[in-house]
C-alpha cells in the first residue's frame, strides 16, 4: 500500500467511507448471461472490512454509475447505510449524503478507481484508490491499496482507517473471543 505523508492525519478523521463498485469492490468485470443478467464477483474481504468499519461506528455508502439488483442485494447484506446506483453526476449523491449525514468533506473517504470517480475524490477528506487505478486517479489519492479492484481494496482502507483511530486491535480481540466488541457509536 503506498500513502502520502498526510493520509494517516486524514485517516484519523475519518467517519464514513464511500465507495464505488465496478473496479472497486468488483474487479470491474460483468459477465451477462444469455437472459441479460449480470453478475458481479465480489471479494468477501471488503465484506469483512465492511463489517468492521461498522462495529467501529464508521457509516459507509455507495455510489456506482450503474444500476444492479446484485449491488442492492450485496449492499443490504453488508448493512451498508446509504446506496446511490445510476447516478451519472456522482456530485449530487455525495452532496445528499453529507446533507443526510451531518459530515463534512474531511470526514469522508471516498474509494474508487476510474475518472469518474476523480470529482469525488478531488472533495473526499481521504482520497484512497485500488492498485489497478487509472494514472489519473492514483495521482490524486491519498491512499492506493496494494491490491487490485475486487481482491481486497476496501479492506485494506478500512484497516488503515481503523488502525490509525487505534481501533483495529480492540476489534480484532473481540472477533477472537478475547474481549466484547466496544461500542463506538459516534
Amino acid at each position: 500500500m503506498e500513502f502520502r505523508a498526510d493520509a494517516l492525519e486524514r485517516a484519523a478523521r475519518i467517519r464514513m467511507v464511500v465507495m464505488d463498485v465496478d473496479g472497486t469492490m468488483t474487479d470491474g468485470r460483468i459477465y451477462i448471461g444469455p437472459e441479460g443478467e449480470a453478475i458481479k464477483e465480489f471479494s468477501v474481504k471488503d465484506g469483512m472490512g465492511i463489517t468492521m468499519l461498522h462495529k467501529a461506528g464508521v457509516k459507509t455508502a455507495i455510489i456506482t454509475g450503474r444500476k444492479s439488483e446484485i449491488v442492492e442485494h450485496r449492499a443490504a447484506e453488508l448493512k451498508i447505510d446509504s446506496v446511490w446506483q445510476g447516478i451519472k453526476d456522482k456530485r449530487e449523491a455525495w452532496q445528499k449524503i453529507k446533507e443526510e449525514t451531518g459530515l463534512t468533506n474531511r470526514e469522508i473517504a471516498y474509494v474508487g478507481d476510474d475518472l469518474n470517480d476523480l470529482s469525488l475524490l478531488i472533495q473526499a477528506g481521504l482520497a484512497c484508490c485500488a492498485g489497478d487505478a487509472q494514472p489519473e486517479v492514483k495521482k490524486i489519492s491519498h491512499v492506493i491499496s496494494g491490491r487490485d479492484g475486487g481482491n481486497g481494496v476496501v479492506r485494506d482502507i478500512a484497516e488503515l482507517i481503523l488502525k490509525t483511530q487505534g481501533k483495529w486491535q480492540q476489534l480484532v480481540d473481540a472477533f477472537a473471543g478475547n474481549k466484547s466488541v466496544p461500542n463506538y457509536a459516534q
